[in-house]
Protein backbone atom coordinates (compact mmCIF):
# COMPACT_ATOMS: atom_id res chain seq x y z
CA UNK A 1 0.00 0.00 0.00
CA UNK A 2 1.09 3.78 -0.80
CA UNK A 3 2.82 5.39 1.84
CA UNK A 4 1.85 9.29 2.16
CA UNK A 5 0.64 11.86 5.27
CA UNK A 6 -2.27 11.27 6.75
CA UNK A 7 -3.48 14.70 8.34
CA UNK A 8 -3.91 13.63 12.06
CA UNK A 9 -2.74 10.34 12.01
CA UNK A 10 0.95 8.92 12.76
CA UNK A 11 0.98 5.92 10.57
CA UNK A 12 1.56 6.75 7.12
CA UNK A 13 0.14 3.65 5.27
CA UNK A 14 -2.19 0.57 6.49
CA UNK A 15 -1.03 -2.93 4.95
CA UNK A 16 -2.99 -5.82 6.52
CA UNK A 17 -1.23 -7.91 9.29
CA UNK A 18 1.07 -10.33 9.23
CA UNK A 19 -1.51 -13.05 9.84
CA UNK A 20 -3.88 -11.84 7.30
CA UNK A 21 -3.78 -14.52 4.16
CA UNK A 22 -5.43 -11.69 1.90
CA UNK A 23 -4.46 -8.29 0.45
CA UNK A 24 -5.93 -5.73 -0.66
CA UNK A 25 -4.15 -2.84 -2.42
CA UNK A 26 -5.82 0.64 -2.84
CA UNK A 27 -4.76 3.25 -4.81
CA UNK A 28 -4.21 6.63 -3.48
CA UNK A 29 -6.82 9.47 -5.48
CA UNK A 30 -5.92 13.19 -5.47
CA UNK A 31 -8.89 13.63 -2.87
CA UNK A 32 -6.55 11.58 -0.50
CA UNK A 33 -4.16 14.93 0.07
CA UNK A 34 -6.03 17.45 1.39
CA UNK A 35 -8.63 14.89 3.08
CA UNK A 36 -9.40 14.57 6.62
CA UNK A 37 -7.87 12.11 8.35
CA UNK A 38 -9.92 8.47 9.01
CA UNK A 39 -12.12 8.91 11.30
CA UNK A 40 -12.27 7.23 14.96
CA UNK A 41 -14.02 3.62 15.18
CA UNK A 42 -14.86 2.43 19.14
CA UNK A 43 -15.59 -1.31 19.66
CA UNK A 44 -16.32 -2.98 22.82
CA UNK A 45 -13.87 -5.60 24.06
CA UNK A 46 -15.54 -8.24 25.80
CA UNK A 47 -12.37 -9.26 27.62
CA UNK A 48 -12.66 -11.78 30.68
CA UNK A 49 -9.50 -10.74 32.55
CA UNK A 50 -7.87 -6.76 33.03
CA UNK A 51 -4.87 -7.80 34.94
CA UNK A 52 -2.17 -8.42 31.96
CA UNK A 53 0.95 -10.98 33.48
CA UNK A 54 4.52 -9.59 32.65
CA UNK A 55 7.50 -11.90 32.95
CA UNK A 56 9.89 -9.76 31.58
CA UNK A 57 12.67 -9.01 33.59
CA UNK A 58 13.21 -5.79 31.43
CA UNK A 59 10.22 -4.05 32.67
CA UNK A 60 10.13 -4.33 36.47
CA UNK A 61 6.91 -5.14 36.81
CA UNK A 62 4.18 -8.25 37.08
CA UNK A 63 0.55 -7.00 36.36
CA UNK A 64 -0.59 -4.03 33.92
CA UNK A 65 -4.11 -2.65 33.12
CA UNK A 66 -4.80 -1.70 29.71
CA UNK A 67 -8.29 -0.48 29.41
CA UNK A 68 -8.27 0.16 25.58
CA UNK A 69 -6.77 -1.98 22.76
CA UNK A 70 -5.24 0.22 19.99
CA UNK A 71 -4.30 4.46 20.95
CA UNK A 72 -5.55 7.16 19.21
CA UNK A 73 -2.46 8.93 19.91
CA UNK A 74 -0.32 7.39 16.46
CA UNK A 75 2.89 7.29 17.99
CA UNK A 76 4.39 5.90 14.70
CA UNK A 77 7.35 4.13 16.90
CA UNK A 78 4.62 2.45 19.19
CA UNK A 79 5.83 -1.15 19.84
CA UNK A 80 2.59 -2.02 20.50
CA UNK A 81 1.33 -1.51 16.67
CA UNK A 82 1.72 -5.39 15.84
CA UNK A 83 -0.68 -6.52 18.87
CA UNK A 84 -3.38 -4.89 16.37
CA UNK A 85 -2.51 -7.39 14.26
CA UNK A 86 -4.04 -10.38 16.53
CA UNK A 87 -7.39 -9.05 16.20
CA UNK A 88 -7.21 -9.30 12.15
CA UNK A 89 -6.61 -5.14 11.63
CA UNK A 90 -3.76 -3.62 10.68
CA UNK A 91 -0.74 -2.13 12.53
CA UNK A 92 -1.18 1.34 10.81
CA UNK A 93 -4.13 3.12 10.66
CA UNK A 94 -6.49 1.14 11.73
CA UNK A 95 -4.77 1.19 15.06
CA UNK A 96 -4.81 4.34 15.84
CA UNK A 97 -8.62 4.34 14.37
CA UNK A 98 -10.10 1.64 15.48
CA UNK A 99 -10.24 1.06 19.65
CA UNK A 100 -11.62 -1.57 21.33
CA UNK A 101 -13.17 0.00 24.86
CA UNK A 102 -13.08 -2.63 27.51
CA UNK A 103 -16.33 -1.54 29.38
CA UNK A 104 -15.90 -3.75 31.97
CA UNK A 105 -12.25 -3.19 33.22
CA UNK A 106 -13.17 -1.66 36.32
CA UNK A 107 -15.56 -5.11 37.49
CA UNK A 108 -12.94 -7.18 36.60
CA UNK A 109 -10.14 -5.42 38.47
CA UNK A 110 -12.61 -5.65 41.60
CA UNK A 111 -13.34 -9.10 41.09
CA UNK A 112 -9.40 -10.03 40.53
CA UNK A 113 -8.34 -8.16 43.63
CA UNK A 114 -10.86 -9.79 45.57
CA UNK A 115 -9.34 -13.43 44.87
CA UNK A 116 -7.44 -14.27 47.78
CA UNK A 117 -4.53 -15.60 45.81
CA UNK A 118 -3.55 -12.42 44.56
CA UNK A 119 -0.49 -10.95 46.25
CA UNK A 120 -0.68 -6.94 46.60
CA UNK A 121 2.01 -5.31 44.27
CA UNK A 122 2.22 -2.77 41.94
CA UNK A 123 0.17 -2.91 39.27
CA UNK A 124 1.37 -0.42 35.79
CA UNK A 125 -1.64 1.10 35.07
CA UNK A 126 -0.88 1.33 31.04
CA UNK A 127 2.13 -0.63 29.19
CA UNK A 128 0.90 -1.53 25.91
CA UNK A 129 -1.48 1.60 25.31
CA UNK A 130 -1.47 4.76 27.04
CA UNK A 131 -4.80 4.38 28.87
CA UNK A 132 -5.01 8.73 28.78
CA UNK A 133 -5.27 8.52 24.86
CA UNK A 134 -8.53 10.60 23.85
CA UNK A 135 -10.67 7.90 24.20
CA UNK A 136 -10.60 8.54 28.06
CA UNK A 137 -12.56 11.96 27.66
CA UNK A 138 -15.41 9.87 26.53
CA UNK A 139 -15.01 6.82 28.90
CA UNK A 140 -13.29 7.62 31.81
CA UNK A 141 -12.22 4.01 32.13
CA UNK A 142 -9.10 4.96 33.44
CA UNK A 143 -10.55 6.76 36.35
CA UNK A 144 -12.74 4.36 37.12
CA UNK A 145 -9.82 1.57 37.86
CA UNK A 146 -8.03 4.09 39.66
CA UNK A 147 -11.15 4.66 41.91
CA UNK A 148 -11.02 0.84 42.11
CA UNK A 149 -7.31 0.48 43.25
CA UNK A 150 -7.57 3.07 45.55
CA UNK A 151 -10.19 1.42 47.43
CA UNK A 152 -8.05 -1.34 48.50
CA UNK A 153 -4.98 1.02 48.45
CA UNK A 154 -3.05 -1.38 45.77
CA UNK A 155 0.05 0.51 44.63
CA UNK A 156 0.04 1.79 41.21
CA UNK A 157 2.14 3.56 38.86
CA UNK A 158 0.12 5.33 35.91
CA UNK A 159 2.62 5.59 32.80
CA UNK A 160 1.40 8.17 30.54
CA UNK A 161 1.98 11.57 27.70
CA UNK A 162 -1.14 13.27 27.79
CA UNK A 163 -1.75 16.03 30.07
CA UNK A 164 -5.68 14.74 31.10
CA UNK A 165 -3.83 12.47 33.95
CA UNK A 166 -4.16 16.05 36.08
CA UNK A 167 -7.89 15.26 35.50
CA UNK A 168 -7.75 12.62 38.54
CA UNK A 169 -5.01 14.35 40.75
CA UNK A 170 -7.91 13.80 43.88
CA UNK A 171 -7.56 10.15 43.30
CA UNK A 172 -3.68 9.90 43.05
CA UNK A 173 -2.50 12.60 45.38
CA UNK A 174 -3.95 11.03 48.54
CA UNK A 175 -3.01 7.40 47.24
CA UNK A 176 0.71 8.89 46.69
CA UNK A 177 1.11 10.39 50.29
CA UNK A 178 0.83 6.74 51.42
CA UNK A 179 3.39 5.96 49.02
CA UNK A 180 0.73 3.86 47.10
CA UNK A 181 0.76 5.84 43.78
CA UNK A 182 2.97 7.52 41.38
CA UNK A 183 2.95 9.11 37.52
CA UNK A 184 6.10 8.65 35.17
CA UNK A 185 5.53 11.02 32.03
CA UNK A 186 6.62 10.02 29.11
CA UNK A 187 9.11 12.77 26.99
CA UNK A 188 10.09 12.09 23.54
CA UNK A 189 11.39 15.37 22.33
CA UNK A 190 11.02 18.74 23.47
CA UNK A 191 10.51 19.85 19.86
CA UNK A 192 6.61 20.75 19.21
CA UNK A 193 6.81 20.41 15.07
CA UNK A 194 8.49 17.21 15.14
CA UNK A 195 5.96 15.94 18.39
CA UNK A 196 3.37 16.74 15.93
CA UNK A 197 4.53 14.49 13.26
CA UNK A 198 5.95 11.66 15.42
CA UNK A 199 3.24 11.86 17.81
CA UNK A 200 -0.01 13.25 16.54
CA UNK A 201 -3.12 13.38 19.01
CA UNK A 202 -0.78 12.95 22.41
CA UNK A 203 -0.16 16.11 24.63
CA UNK A 204 2.78 18.37 22.96
CA UNK A 205 5.79 18.62 24.86
CA UNK A 206 5.03 21.80 26.72
CA UNK A 207 1.67 20.01 28.13
CA UNK A 208 3.45 17.28 29.38
CA UNK A 209 5.79 19.36 31.23
CA UNK A 210 2.90 20.98 32.68
CA UNK A 211 1.55 17.98 33.56
CA UNK A 212 4.73 17.09 35.93
CA UNK A 213 4.56 20.43 37.40
CA UNK A 214 1.20 20.32 38.49
CA UNK A 215 1.24 16.99 39.66
CA UNK A 216 4.20 17.58 41.34
CA UNK A 217 2.59 20.79 43.23
CA UNK A 218 -0.46 18.24 44.24
CA UNK A 219 2.24 16.05 46.24
CA UNK A 220 2.65 13.46 43.67
CA UNK A 221 5.14 11.49 43.26
CA UNK A 222 6.25 12.00 39.07
CA UNK A 223 9.01 10.70 37.09
CA UNK A 224 9.87 11.40 33.55
CA UNK A 225 10.86 8.68 31.29
CA UNK A 226 12.62 9.82 28.16
CA UNK A 227 11.57 7.31 26.02
CA UNK A 228 11.88 6.15 23.24
CA UNK A 229 15.25 7.31 22.83
CA UNK A 230 15.53 7.77 18.59
CA UNK A 231 19.42 7.53 17.72
CA UNK A 232 19.83 10.45 15.14
CA UNK A 233 16.58 12.07 15.49
CA UNK A 234 16.17 12.54 19.39
CA UNK A 235 19.19 11.26 21.48
CA UNK A 236 20.66 14.65 21.65
CA UNK A 237 17.41 16.06 23.57
CA UNK A 238 18.28 13.70 26.49
CA UNK A 239 20.00 16.51 28.65
CA UNK A 240 17.35 19.35 28.10
CA UNK A 241 14.25 16.77 28.56
CA UNK A 242 16.04 15.04 31.98
CA UNK A 243 16.86 18.75 33.31
CA UNK A 244 13.77 20.43 32.13
CA UNK A 245 11.42 17.53 33.92
CA UNK A 246 13.35 17.87 37.15
CA UNK A 247 12.80 21.83 37.09
CA UNK A 248 9.23 20.79 37.10
CA UNK A 249 9.49 18.55 39.76
CA UNK A 250 10.46 15.15 38.74
CA UNK A 251 12.16 13.19 41.14
CA UNK A 252 12.99 10.27 39.31
CA UNK A 253 13.76 9.09 35.58
CA UNK A 254 14.33 6.38 32.97
CA UNK A 255 15.04 5.67 29.48
CA UNK A 256 14.29 3.62 26.49
CA UNK A 257 15.61 3.15 23.45
CA UNK A 258 13.45 2.81 20.20
CA UNK A 259 11.89 -0.99 19.46
CA UNK A 260 10.69 -1.91 16.11
CA UNK A 261 8.86 -5.15 16.30
CA UNK A 262 7.55 -6.35 12.93
CA UNK A 263 5.30 -4.04 10.99
CA UNK A 264 6.80 -1.11 12.81
CA UNK A 265 10.11 -1.46 11.33
CA UNK A 266 8.66 -0.90 7.67
CA UNK A 267 6.07 2.23 8.98
CA UNK A 268 8.84 4.01 10.82
CA UNK A 269 10.75 3.91 7.89
CA UNK A 270 8.47 4.90 5.73
CA UNK A 271 7.80 7.43 7.88
CA UNK A 272 11.58 9.09 7.22
CA UNK A 273 10.79 8.61 3.95
CA UNK A 274 8.36 11.24 4.36
CA UNK A 275 9.62 13.38 6.91
CA UNK A 276 13.25 12.84 7.18
CA UNK A 277 14.23 11.47 4.23
CA UNK A 278 18.09 13.40 4.85
CA UNK A 279 17.92 12.06 8.09
CA UNK A 280 16.85 8.18 7.46
CA UNK A 281 20.43 6.70 6.77
CA UNK A 282 22.18 7.96 9.94
CA UNK A 283 19.26 6.71 11.79
CA UNK A 284 18.67 3.50 10.82
CA UNK A 285 22.66 2.80 10.64
CA UNK A 286 22.31 3.80 14.36
CA UNK A 287 19.72 2.34 15.01
CA UNK A 288 21.16 -1.35 13.65
CA UNK A 289 24.35 -0.56 15.57
CA UNK A 290 22.50 -0.61 18.38
CA UNK A 291 20.45 -4.17 17.99
CA UNK A 292 23.62 -6.15 16.90
CA UNK A 293 23.20 -5.17 13.11
CA UNK A 294 19.11 -5.67 13.31
CA UNK A 295 16.80 -3.38 13.34
CA UNK A 296 14.84 -4.81 16.31
CA UNK A 297 16.37 -7.81 18.72
CA UNK A 298 13.74 -9.36 21.28
CA UNK A 299 16.84 -10.36 23.53
CA UNK A 300 15.91 -9.90 27.30
CA UNK A 301 18.31 -7.99 28.76
CA UNK A 302 19.20 -5.60 25.89
CA UNK A 303 16.20 -4.70 24.52
CA UNK A 304 14.96 -2.14 26.15
CA UNK A 305 18.38 -0.04 26.28
CA UNK A 306 20.31 -1.44 23.07
CA UNK A 307 23.64 -2.67 23.09
CA UNK A 308 26.81 -1.70 21.68
CA UNK A 309 29.18 1.84 21.28
CA UNK A 310 26.62 3.84 20.75
CA UNK A 311 23.90 2.66 23.39
CA UNK A 312 26.80 2.57 26.06
CA UNK A 313 27.06 6.47 24.88
CA UNK A 314 23.46 6.91 25.65
CA UNK A 315 23.38 4.95 28.97
CA UNK A 316 26.37 6.96 29.73
CA UNK A 317 24.47 10.65 29.00
CA UNK A 318 21.74 9.05 31.11
CA UNK A 319 23.51 8.28 34.30
CA UNK A 320 25.83 11.35 34.40
CA UNK A 321 22.60 13.95 34.42
CA UNK A 322 20.46 11.52 36.32
CA UNK A 323 23.18 12.68 39.12
CA UNK A 324 23.77 15.89 37.78
CA UNK A 325 20.12 17.07 38.02
CA UNK A 326 19.48 15.23 41.39
CA UNK A 327 17.57 12.40 40.52
CA UNK A 328 16.51 9.60 43.14
CA UNK A 329 13.25 7.41 43.70
CA UNK A 330 11.60 4.69 41.44
CA UNK A 331 8.19 3.31 41.18
CA UNK A 332 9.66 0.10 42.80
CA UNK A 333 9.85 2.08 46.47
CA UNK A 334 6.16 2.01 46.67
CA UNK A 335 4.49 0.22 49.42
CA UNK A 336 1.85 -2.54 49.47
CA UNK A 337 1.69 -2.34 53.29
CA UNK A 338 -1.66 -0.31 52.73
CA UNK A 339 -3.60 -2.84 50.98
CA UNK A 340 -7.08 -4.23 52.29
CA UNK A 341 -9.92 -5.53 50.65
CA UNK A 342 -12.97 -3.76 50.99
CA UNK A 343 -15.33 -5.18 53.68
CA UNK A 344 -12.36 -6.91 55.62
CA UNK A 345 -12.68 -4.92 58.73
CA UNK A 346 -15.69 -5.63 59.17
CA UNK A 347 -15.56 -9.06 58.93
CA UNK A 348 -12.55 -8.78 61.63
CA UNK A 349 -15.04 -7.40 63.96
Amino acid sequence: MEAFVRKGRGAPSNDVGRFEKQKIEYERTDDDIDAPGPRTTFYQDSTKTILSKNDSPDLGFSFGINPYRGCEHGCIYCYARPTHEYLGFSAGVDFETKILVKKNAPALLRKELMVKSFVPQTIIVSGNTDCYQPAERKFGLTRACLEVLSQFRNPFAIITKNHLVTRDIDIIAPMSKLNVAMVCISVTTLDTELSGLMEPRASRPELRLKAIRELSEAGIRVGVNVAPVIPGLTDHEMPQIMEEARKAGATSAGFTVVRLPHSVKNLFQQWLDLHYPNKKNKIINRIRDMRGGKLYSAEFGSRMKGEGEFADLIRGMFDRYYKEFGYGESWSQLSAEHFQRPGEQLMLL
